[in-house]
């Protein structure tokens, strides 16, 4: 093989039962393995967690996301956080999932397609708290309770929204803003005679915020080993005094291809971006930006190889890079390279890649190809 990503069960389930013990014991855990399991194989992770007590259900984006995991064998209910085209609807309530909507005609459709097949469909309700996205305002209420008491089928389970900008500040008075509305908006509905089930918590509130512990939390990035921001890794040791052990599932690996060496005044891969200063051995890896290594790295980035850094040298093509491991005395080809993970005393993780090119350890890790195999140690 010669490019692999790793995943760490052990540091998985640490995590969870970690994220576990901090949430309230009438919440439920949504477990979001969304976007590949943010990269890490959405096969693997769910396998590791399937018969695990510390997961209740799983988030997903799309209904192709949904029906992998049933094809896996998955019992336990799934969530469709994303949008399902109305010509999936009806393979959706076969497959048992809910559904998010926030348009009162797509309730009455899945209403239809439900009673099509004499089957319940189960859908979470968007309301609109201050980011912009997917839900329903306020002021539309009147008209979705009208819908609501008209549908047969489908079922109005609960009520859903999601956080603006709490992993970006120390300053959460707009989180405060956002679920004022929240609670504000639930009690509309509840006056009005319904009693849906709520979520509203991310990793980062779930981390900070207990009150956000309503009858499930969604986790994503923390069961995956990384803070969703320092901001939020910042504010948990101010107000708790303690350090949360997060441990990093995610290691990715490729081999060196060739070892050459080159004269000074060389120039380095596509553009002539680099150029040697004097006689340089580098190492050609069979790995690029088709594999989610991002381009923006080039020149800036670097890896491990025999626990020492080793700087990429020129632009990051398709499916090759190149290092500089003159400093390394003895570098062999077929030698291990580590992309992300630890190597020896040195570590390299998604957010030292991110800082790097201006993005989010979200990115990073989501990114990686699907088709690098994931092998579950």
């Amino acid at each position: 093989m010669l490019k692999w990503i790793e995943v760490d069960s052990k540091a998985l389930l640490h995590n969870l039962s970690l994220i576990r013990s901090l949430v309230k014991k009438k919440s439920k855990v949504i477990f979001v393995v969304k976007a590949n399991a943010y990269g890490h194989g959405i096969e693997q992770v769910v396998k590791i967690t399937e018969k695990s007590n510390l997961v209740d259900w799983y988030g997903v984006n799309s209904i192709e996301e949904a029906i992998k995991l049933r094809k896996l064998g998955v019992k336990k209910e799934i969530l469709i956080l994303g949008y399902v085209e109305r010509g999936l609807i009806e393979e959706g309530i076969k497959n048992n999932v809910r559904f998010t909507v926030y348009e009162p005609s797509y309730i009455f459709e899945l209403d239809k397609k439900a009673k099509k097949i004499k089957k319940k469909a189960y859908f979470h309700l968007k309301l609109e708290t201050g980011t912009g996205r997917q839900g329903i305002e306020k002021k539309d209420w009147k008209f979705f309770k009208k819908v609501l008491k008209k549908i047969e089928y489908a079922k109005f389970e609960a009520v859903s929204s999601h956080f603006a900008n709490i992993e970006d500040t120390t300053d959460h008075n707009y989180a405060e803003y956002q679920l004022k509305r929240f609670n504000s908006f639930c009690k509309l509905i509840k006056n009005d005679g319904f009693s849906p089930l709520k979520h509203f918590s991310c990793s980062a509130s779930t981390l900070l915020f207990p009150k956000t512990h309503l009858d499930f939390v969604r986790v994503g990035i923390s069961a995956y080993g990384y803070w969703p921001s320092k901001e939020t890794h910042l504010s948990f040791l101010l107000k708790y005094k303690n350090e949360l052990e997060l441990k990093r599932v995610l290691s990715f690996y490729t081999k060196v291809a060739q070892i050459k060496t080159l004269k000074k005044g060389s120039f380095i891969s596509y553009g002539l971006t680099y150029k040697t200063t004097q006689k340089t051995k580098i190492a050609v890896l069979p790995v690029g930006y088709f594999d989610g290594i991002d381009r923006k790295l080039s020149n800036t980035g670097y890896f491990l190889i025999k626990g020492e850094r080793v700087p990429i040298r020129g632009r990051v093509c398709m499916n090759i890079v190149l290092v500089d491991v003159s400093h390394i005395k003895s570098v062999n080809s077929e030698e291990k390279v580590t992309l992300i993970g630890r190597d020896g005393k040195e570590i390299i993780s998604a957010d030292d890649w991110a800082e790097k090119i201006g993005t989010i350890n979200y990115e990073i890790i989501s990114r990686l190809s699907p088709e690098i195999p994931r092998i579950v140690k």
